[in-house]
């Protein structure tokens, strides 16, 4: 398999299944998708990944019909959706509350859309078997949602959902109502039916986990913007902005004035720090500029002895420790007052904790180890 097979977004060849061209709407005065332009692929696991109000869930309603466009347009699959109403556009929507019919059968609640199409019985039947083998409930067609687990629900609900085949899924917090433990168990689940059935899935989520774990790529909204469409590793290590950087997972964000500007390197003086920070690369910037360095709490190494390397090293003392069983995490006041935050991966069992409370350490990081982003 070629990149461009597994990663069309970079074939410049490749036609988007779904199209999305300056979409607006607005409630009001409120512009809750705001023109909104975003290329997905077929067989795509796409997240859109945003905090309340960000206009994800809007975004979803209009593709899926329920609502409708102040301006732009959506295609699917090469047809334009303006005027087609819900159900005959070629998409099936997953509700977060699962919606499931409480007096059905699970088997009747996924037969219930092939029914109303009238599709003969013989293959009803067949339909329906298969779609309970695929999410490994074929033991309780029989059982009513009532008798069945939050994760089982939730499976009856992404089965009824593709009964119909739609050419795109799209799936409102599909976890959200699951535990922790269940909800990361169901991840997996979710990623292994989209890829056996090879249906377009477009996820609405605001859990950052979740997102990275089964997104394709992720569309992280603002104010009813897409601010930035990237892998999932691409959001995380190269964020392109200080609320992607702040919005996704834990960071340390560094601010100072460009001092250097070279070809292969920049530094950065930090007042705040009380020092300056050196990175191994270029960046486009002039010196005096106002930048921002992100720094990934992991990145980050502590020692209680100086390290040997001349750039990059603060010193601070310990003021918090949490224990979060696979890794500890570290809070470091500096002399300025700034506050670091570290993450350790605890690796030995009989010592967790390299350093304890109120202990003077030294942090460094290597000159390629943060992402510089403008102010």
């Amino acid at each position: 398999m070629t990149e461009s097979d597994d990663q069309p977004w970079r074939d410049p060849n490749a036609q988007p299944f779904l199209r999305i061209k300056g979409l607006s709407k607005h409630f009001g005065s409120v512009a809750a998708v705001d023109k909104v332009s975003l290329d997905i692929y077929r067989g795509e696991l796409f997240c859109l990944l945003g905090g309340s109000g960000s206009g994800k869930s809007t975004l979803l309603r209009m593709l899926a019909g329920f609502e409708s466009a102040n301006a732009g347009s959506i295609e699917i699959d090469g047809q334009d959706m303006a005027g087609v109403p819900p159900y005959r556009r070629p998409v099936n929507m997953m509700f977060q509350s699962y919606a499931l019919f409480p007096h059905m059968t699970v088997a009747d609640n996924i037969a219930y859309g092939l029914r109303r199409d009238r599709l003969p019985r013989a293959d009803i039947a067949k339909r329906v078997d298969h779609l309970l083998a695929m999410v490994q409930l074929a033991d309780f067609a029989k059982r009513k949602p009532s008798q069945l687990s939050g994760g089982q629900r939730q499976r009856v609900a992404l089965a009824r959902a593709l009964a119909k085949g739609p050419k795109l899924l799209l799936l409102d917090e599909p976890l959200g109502a699951l535990d922790k433990k269940l909800r990361e168990e169901t991840q997996f689940e979710l990623m292994n039916i989209q890829e056996e059935t090879g249906v377009t899935f477009v996820v609405v989520t605001h859990d950052q986990e979740e997102a990275m774990t089964l997104a394709t790529r992720i569309g992280v909204m603002r104010d009813g913007e897409i601010v930035q469409v990237a892998t999932p590793r691409e959001v995380y290590e190269y964020p392109n902005s200080r609320f992607v950087a702040d919005f996704i997972g834990s960071v340390n964000l560094f601010e100072g004035v460009v001092s250097e500007d070279g070809e292969s390197h920049m530094r950065l003086d930090c007042a705040g720090l009380g020092t300056s920070l050196y990175v191994g690369h270029g960046v486009s910037c002039t010196l005096g500029q106002r930048m921002w360095l992100a720094l990934r709490p992991e990145k980050l190494r502590v020692s209680t002895e100086k390290p040997a390397q001349s750039h990059n090293v603060l010193q601070g003392v310990v003021e918090e420790i949490a224990y979060m069983g696979g890794s500890s995490m570290l809070r470091v006041r500096l002399p300025s007052g700034a506050q670091v935050q570290v993450t350790q991966a605890n690796l030995d069992r009989d010592d967790a904790h390299p350093v304890s409370w109120d202990e003077t350490v030294f942090l460094s990081w290597s000159d390629t180890a943060g992402v510089v982003l403008p102010s």
